[in-house]
């Protein structure tokens, strides 16, 4: 990228390196934010907020992530984080249901399985949305579109999420890492399916 800044002399580290340390320090405060649950999807979009604004030269810390947090927390944010919190039980649950040896179980189970990636695909990718720090619902119809025009960046969010899950599997203090890059990964879909739909219109006249 040509706006990225040069490494200036006696700099250890290059502008790449900073930004991929300030991703860290911004999961680290995303999971900390997640701890009440409730706040998971209002704590993911921030941090995909404030890397959002990593390309308009604002700072990406743990510092702005906060003071942005406590700006944005309402009851919309709240209703949000009871609706996944209530997927995500209920999921569970359909899991739980499968494995007591019901008849149709497997099938059950793959079904589930796939309304559950669906759905964690479109509220993910609605987290990324800039809607999302005013208006869940318009976020969650514009990822839903998302979802179904970009099959690509749905596959790309799967495929984050499912890197995250590997990397908090593998090393269990990686989980408290794990949101900065999936964070990152989720913004960088969405800056990528803003950029192409343009590209989509037909042009008038």
């Amino acid at each position: 990228m040509s706006g990225v800044r040069a490494r200036e002399a006696g700099e250890v580290f290059g502008p790449r390196m900073t930004l991929f340390a300030d991703v860290l320090s911004v999961g680290v405060a995303t999971s900390v934010a997640c701890l009440p649950l409730l706040t998971a999807p209002a704590a993911l979009s921030t941090a995909c907020a404030v890397l959002r604004g990593a390309g308009q030269g604002q700072p990406v810390t743990a510092g702005r992530y906060f003071a942005l947090l406590r700006r944005r927390l309402r009851a919309g944010d709240l209703r949000a984080g009871a609706v996944a919190l209530a997927g995500l039980l209920l999921f569970a649950a359909d899991l739980a249901l499968a494995g007591a040896g019901l008849p149709g179980a497997r099938l059950f189970a793959v079904a589930a399985a796939a309304i559950a990636a669906c759905a964690a695909v479109v509220g993910l990718r609605a987290c990324a949305r800039p809607e999302s720090l005013t208006d869940w619902p318009a976020a969650v119809r514009g990822a839903a579109r998302d979802a179904v025009a970009d099959v690509g960046g749905s596959g790309l969010v799967l495929l984050a999420v499912a890197t995250a899950a590997l990397c908090a599997w593998m090393l269990l203090p990686l989980a408290f890492l794990a949101p900065g890059p999936l964070a990152l990964a989720l913004t960088a879909v969405d800056v990528r399916r803003s950029a192409a739909v343009p590209l989509e219109r037909p042009s008038g006249g």
